[in-house]
This record gives C-alpha cells, sequence and structure tokens, in this order.
C-alpha cells in the first residue's frame, strides 16, 4: 500500500528531514492565523518537525500538534517542548473543537479515494465558521515521487470540486511555484476554506 511505503520513509529519515533547512511559510501562517480570534484553538494535522506549530503558539494560538509518524512526533516535541498526538488523518474523531486547521503540505499524502472523508472529518472538527488551510502538490493523477512517497496530485479543479461536495464555504485556491523536500521544482495548491 503506498501510505506504507511514505510511513517508512518518515519513519527511517524523521531527525533529517525535521532538521532540514526549511523557510517557514509566513505569509499564508500570517494570512491563516488572521481569520482566528487572538487564543484560539487550532490543530495542526501532520506537524512534521514542529515549525509551524512553533510559530503558531509563539503568536499566542492553542496549538494541538499531531503527525502520522512517531519519529517525527518526537522530533517535533523537543522543539515545541509539548507533546505532539500520534494520529493518521484518517483517525481525526473531534466535533465542534477547533477554530482553525493546518494542514500545510501534509493532506497530499491522503489516497484520493481517501480525502472526502478526511475532509469530512475536518470539517466535523471545526468550529461553524472555523477556517482550514491545506497545500498539495499539483498535478493530474497519484503516484509515487522519486523518494518512494505517495502523493495525491489533485488538480485545482478537482480539489475545488471536491471541497464543493463536501459543503465547504469561501473556498479559495491559489498556484504558485516553489520546491520541495526531494529539491524537484513543484506546482504548489494552497487551499483555504470555512465550514
Amino acid at each position: 500500500m503506498p501510505r506504507d511505503t511514505t510511513s517508512a520513509f518518515y519513519e527511517k529519515n524523521a531527525e533529517t528531514y525535521a532538521d532540514r533547512a526549511r523557510s517557514l511559510p509566513r505569509q499564508q501562517l500570517d494570512a491563516f492565523l488572521a481569520g482566528i480570534a487572538p487564543g484560539g484553538a487550532i490543530l495542526e494535522l501532520g506537524c512534521g518537525g514542529g515549525q509551524d506549530s512553533g510559530y503558531m503558539l509563539s503568536q499566542g494560538f492553542e496549538v494541538t500538534p499531531t503527525d502520522g509518524s512517531a519519529e517525527l512526533a518526537r522530533q517535533a516535541e523537543v522543539r515545541i517542548g509539548r507533546p505532539v498526538k500520534v494520529m493518521l488523518f484518517q483517525e481525526l474523531d473531534a466535533d465542534s473543537a477547533f477554530d482553525g486547521v493546518w494542514a500545510h503540505a501534509s493532506l497530499l499524502h491522503v489516497p484520493r479515494a481517501e480525502l472526502p472523508d478526511v475532509f469530512a472529518r475536518i470539517r466535523r472538527a471545526l468550529k461553524i465558521g472555523g477556517f482550514l488551510h491545506a497545500s498539495f502538490k499539483a498535478g493530474e493523477a497519484e503516484g509515487l515521487d522519486g523518494l518512494g512517497r505517495y502523493y495525491n496530485y489533485p488538480s485545482a479543479e478537482w480539489l475545488s470540486e471536491l471541497l464543493k461536495k463536501d459543503g465547504w464555504y469561501n473556498i479559495a485556491i491559489e498556484e504558485s511555484d516553489g520546491g520541495g523536500y526531494d529539491g524537484k521544482p513543484t506546482r504548489w495548491l494552497t487551499v483555504s476554506a470555512e465550514r
């Protein structure tokens, strides 16, 4: 199963991945946080090395960091000095608990067939009017990258239709060029939506 090779990659490379030189997505973080009341509750899905959670905590928000990799969660705990819950997206079972969900470069590993359920779980976890931020590597068909990691590689149109069907509001998808851990040029889709 693709998830197994992806999980194995992050378990084996957790320390290197968590400590890599990475620019904080400040502009996107600040735009996301601007829509949430001071001190609001944020769930981070796929916190990786914990840098984004650390920034949101420093801004006074109540952050619940999670990651599917136990090794990455340990790396993040060291960085942010608080527990990180080990959890797959498909295990999210919260109801109206969060003002925002931050899923930067994480939901892109969810198999396409499972994305509707994961989006429904995220929507349920948000309070009415809560915000979602998620980013994906753009493409037309799911597959593995050169490191053996699974990606769902959606198009902006495909994602937009999926979110509309799932009942999200104020959906916006921005496209930009960038890179990734594998060093390859990447077309990114950044999604914001409201419950």
